[in-house]
């Protein structure tokens, strides 16, 4: 996690406003290099203050996370949707490690929410990392929403398209194929549905 760490605590760097945010941001850097029990209960502590900055709990969540607390849970899913598109890439990181149960159902709640489909991207992406039961169904519903000319939202059913050919499930078969029809999906589509053949020995066994 070292390296999306880093890029965190740059990120939150740029936001400190007062030499008492330096002494937090720094206190919170020792916090997560420690890694103890009790520093992660601190970091905790700090996810339900009070009058705490949005980085103060993005890192404490991402700590937590990455290190398989579900105390990290709600800040994170929180954090998925959140519109600035790097707090959405961090907290599907941590999240995608965290290993809660929980998880998949968020991110597919959040992916297949026409409300937030501007911030679909990175649940959508952590779905087909999870591989988890919700995840074939909440990236077909997504992406057939968005089979419509002239969606701003390409992005996110570009990405449905290559999660479900990562994913290999063929009940992506029929919105696969609806989706070569479009031109930004096309390449995309295309190369999704050559990974969900059937191989022709299979083929024949069948028949």
């Amino acid at each position: 996690m070292e390296e999306e760490f880093h890029e965190l605590t740059d990120r939150a760097r740029a936001e400190l406003r007062t030499p008492q945010d330096l002494v937090a941001y720094e206190r919170l850097l020792g916090l997560a290099r420690k890694g103890t029990p009790a520093a992660r209960e601190e970091l905790a502590r700090t996810l339900t203050a009070d009058e705490r900055p949005l980085w103060v709990r993005e890192i404490a969540a991402f700590v937590l996370g990455c290190a398989g607390d579900a105390r990290a849970f709600e800040t994170l899913v929180l954090l998925l949707n959140h519109r600035d598109p790097a707090r959405c890439a961090t907290a599907a990181y941590a999240l995608a490690r965290l290993g809660d149960p929980r998880t998949a159902r968020a991110a597919a709640a959040l992916a297949t929410n026409p409300l937030r489909t501007a911030y679909a991207l990175h649940p959508v992406r952590l779905l087909a990392e999870l591989r988890a039961p919700e995840s074939v169904p909440a990236l077909i519903a997504t992406l057939e929403r968005l089979l419509v000319p002239n969606t701003p939202y390409w992005r996110v059913a570009l990405a449905c398209v290559e999660g479900l050919g990562a994913l290999g499930d063929r009940r992506a078969l029929p919105v696969l194929t609806a989706a070569r029809e479009h031109p930004r999906l096309a390449a995309a589509a295309s190369a999704a549905l050559a990974r969900l053949e059937v191989p022709e020995g299979r083929r024949e066994e069948g028949a």
